[in-house]
């Protein structure tokens, strides 16, 4: 048997609120799913990103609460440069969706900053310092 790591799911309260996040971030969403109850996207590299109303998920697991307290998860999108990161972090921000943490250069080498999709979830951005070692 060979078992590999393949999708992330989202659970969302408002689908196409959520897919114009993760659009203004670059991920290729299939146009006119934003009243669909369950759709997904394939990443560069295969992996495969899904989000699905609470109503669907509750299809399948009727007792289903959404999470209380701070997020368990987070996504990471990598900006190519600390310029990258205050430019995503701006636009995402200027767009409406919640700042979380400002950009700032975190000590392990990257510029790093946080945004959360309309859902709570914590979404990193990222990329490397000009003078950071290599990884």
């Amino acid at each position: 048997m060979s078992i590999h790591f393949s999708f992330i799911g989202l659970v969302v309260a408002d689908m196409a609120r959520s897919l114009a996040f993760y659009r203004r971030l670059g991920v290729a969403v299939p146009e006119n799913s934003d009243a669909e109850p369950h759709v997904e996207a394939t990443l560069p590299g295969g992996l495969r990103l899904g989000w699905d109303t609470i109503d669907t998920i509750r299809t399948f697991d009727p007792n289903w609460s959404a999470p209380t307290g701070s997020h368990r998860v987070a996504l990471a999108f990598d900006c190519e440069s600390p310029a990258g990161v205050d430019a995503a972090y701006a636009d995402m921000v200027d767009a409406g969706f919640a700042a979380h943490v400002q950009p700032w250069d975190a000590f392990w080498g990257q510029r790093y900053a946080t945004i959360l999709d309309p859902d709570g979830n914590s979404v990193d951005l990222f990329a490397a310092l000009p003078d950071a070692p290599a990884s």
